[in-house]
């Protein structure tokens, strides 16, 4: 069989074998290539179907993508085939207030979401540092979370509803409008963080949270990461739930300085911050209570003192991961050993360890991230020129992964698992793997959705 004629017929010309154009398709942020023999462009649920069917058929492997913003090679085609770039199927097909929800295409930007929404006074809470580019499809596949999920939850936690294609083409629905649901197995949350290893996402049902009337930030600093750590267990337990709760090591304080010298941060120590938000009087009465509970263990500790001050510090934390070059710009930031997660108690021994391994390799690292929930980005920065610190980069990341895994943790809290971190999925979950294993058999017998991935 002809398979691009008959990708041809599907799609006409939003079909490429250019080597130009394939060569896009054949990464994303992550160190793990695959090049695709075919990128398919999609405009509609039965187009995907008909593809997918197709590619069942002919054992081909399919690869659906978003806007290739992930870390983990998820979304690279590692064994060929087809790239199933769903970008554009990118519309809004229902707001529905009443029922706070919306319908949305995989293909839809979450900014763009959150911008449809502003108006109506609502907004979808998951806030990866990529939303300006990442999808909602994206977001499903690996259920995404950001900055807030410490209070608001994960991806996870706002879907009500996937429109599916099988690997066979069969089209089904998980869920529904409902609230609740107690009739069979929840396929909808079986779906999300499965990479798409089990199914094709071509519509979402997702509910959506009223925006919180004002937020206040509180800035503290301490003399090291780890006690940073400490006065987040302590804040927790004196029951202080924060909208956001970032840690900024000194390391990524440089970065950041150098970057907007007028930024309002502390110039000295490892930097927390605690956003809160809600209504005016509950959200001075968290403030004020977390000043309290840290104040004995910061070196400073401030509010933010206006609106302004509080968006540009939470725009450079966005940016933080990716200016580590105006440290060093002979280094290059490498995404490896980079989403580790603990309990939260766990936290600051997860801070001590991670020195250590930056040390042991002598390797210059940040430690930033969502602190709240556990979550440590680690940003080891390399000369990639030097074979050396490669290999020392690679013993480290892998360290810092076995290190998680021992705390009781995960390999990643938020990236995903994709190629990259698939040979650690026995060791963090042992015979649960085979579990997954007889799941994606059942769900696709001949293993074309997204093969290579989550150590299956």
């Amino acid at each position: 069989m002809d398979i691009t004629a008959e990708l041809q017929k599907i799609v006409g010309d939003r079909l490429s074998v250019s080597p130009s154009e394939l060569y896009c398709y054949s990464s994303d942020a992550s160190q793990v290539k695959g090049m695709p023999d075919y990128v398919v462009r999609p405009k509609s649920t039965e187009e995907v179907s008909r593809i997918v069917r197709l590619a069942y058929e002919n054992e081909i492997p399919v690869t659906a993508r978003g806007a290739g913003t992930g870390l983990a090679g998820g979304s690279v085609p590692v064994e060929g085939g087809i790239a199933l770039d769903m970008s554009g199927m990118n519309r809004i097909l229902e707001i529905d207030i009443d029922n706070i929800q919306v319908v949305v295409e995989p293909g839809i930007i979450q900014d763009a979401l959150n911008d449809a929404l502003k108006p109506y006074g609502f907004f979808f809470p998951p806030n990866p540092g990529s939303s300006a580019m990442c999808t909602i499809g994206g977001m499903i596949a690996y259920n995404a979370s950001g900055m807030r999920c410490v209070k608001y939850g994960t991806t996870r936690n706002y879907v009500r509803d996937l429109e599916v294609v099988l690997a066979d083409g069969t089209v089904i629905h998980t869920g529904s409008k409902m609230l609740k649901s107690a009739a069979g197995y929840d396929l909808t949350q079986l779906i999300i963080g499965s990479e798409g290893t089990l199914g094709i996402v071509t519509k979402a049902g997702l509910k959506i949270a009223p925006l919180p009337k004002t937020r206040k930030l509180v800035i503290a600093s301490f003399k090291s990461a780890e006690v940073a750590g400490e006065a987040v267990v302590k804040t927790f337990s004196n029951g202080v739930i924060p909208s956001a709760c970032e840690i900024l090591d000194r390391v990524s304080l440089q970065v950041l300085k150098r970057c907007d010298p007028e930024l309002v941060l502390p110039s000295e120590g490892d930097v927390i911050l605690f956003e809160v938000d809600g209504t005016e009087n509950s959200v001075h009465e968290a403030a004020e209570q977390i000043i309290k509970v840290c104040s004995p263990l910061a070196i400073s500790i401030k509010l933010a003192e206006s609106e302004k001050e509080m968006a540009d510090i939470w725009a450079a934390r966005k940016l933080v991961g990716a200016a580590v070059s105006r440290l060093d710009p002979t280094k290059t930031r490498i995404y490896m050993g980079e989403d580790v997660g603990v309990p939260i108690k766990k936290i600051p021994e997860l801070l001590r360890r991670a020195q250590e391994i930056s040390e042991k390799f002598n390797l210059p690292a940040m430690k930033y991230g969502h602190i709240g929930d556990g979550n440590l980005h680690l940003a080891l920065f390399i000369d990639v020129l030097n074979k050396d610190e490669w290999d020392r980069l690679n013993r480290a990341a892998d360290l810092i992964h076995r290190t998680a895994i021992e705390l009781g943790g995960t390999v990643s809290s938020e990236h995903g698992v994709g190629a990259a971190r698939g040979q650690y999925m026995e060791a963090q979950w042992g015979p649960a793997l085979e579990v997954m294993r007889a799941i994606k058999k059942a769900l696709d017998p001949k293993g074309i959705l997204n093969p290579g991935k989550l150590g299956l």
